[in-house]
């Protein structure tokens, strides 16, 4: 019986496309990108967060796809340690207050230059990262001066779909997302999102 396929739907404007070409490892914040930007704390301190299951499953066909997810965040929380590790997600760098000096050692041992990173962020910490990596990503709720410096804007907001949108056009970008499109018309990768 014939594989049946899938038409993709996602449209990225070839400029953009072109822009993400060459990407081979991939930086993400947390609040504000992985999740919406809210903190709950509570008397034993920050009670959880929320994720999506969109930007998981997009984090994890990253790396299916030959790119390597990697997390840097200012804050540390036994909540995005679990999520990260649920993931699968091996290079992280917790409560960094330097976003930059985490990830210059990290890239030296994974052998990538910024010239094939992409950065996605929200806020002022993330701009050292965003500004060397060859492709930034913010989300829609991202303050102004990083979306004026992002090369892509989402439509989705932190926490909601944003994270995934980027996985999304990187993959695009790297020609691998119909394979994994298709790959999924007839089995799961195994875990959940």
């Amino acid at each position: 019986m014939p594989r049946p396929v899938v038409e993709p739907v996602l449209r990225f404007a070839p400029e953009l496309l072109l822009a993400a070409q060459g990407v081979r490892v991939a930086i993400f914040d947390v609040d504000g990108v992985l999740t919406d930007g809210r903190i709950y704390i509570g008397e034993q301190g920050e009670a959880f967060k929320a994720f999506s299951t969109l930007d998981g499953h997009g984090l994890k066909l990253l790396a299916q796809g030959g790119i390597v997810p990697v997390v840097i965040t200012g804050r540390d929380s036994p909540a995005v340690r679990r999520r990260v590790a649920d993931l699968g997600i091996a290079q992280a760098v917790y409560g960094a207050a330097d976003k930059l000096a985490a990830a210059t050692p990290l890239l030296a041992r994974l052998g990538v230059g910024w010239d094939a990173v992409a950065a996605m962020g929200d806020d002022w910490p993330d701009l050292p990262l965003m500004t060397r990596a060859a492709f930034a990503c913010a989300p829609a709720a991202a303050h102004a001066e990083v979306r004026a410096i992002a090369d892509h804007v989402t439509h989705a907001h932190g926490g909601h779909g944003a994270a995934r949108e980027c996985c999304d056009l990187l993959l695009t970008a790297a020609g691998r997302y119909v394979d994994l499109l298709q790959g999924h018309l007839t089995t799961l990768d195994g875990g959940g999102s």
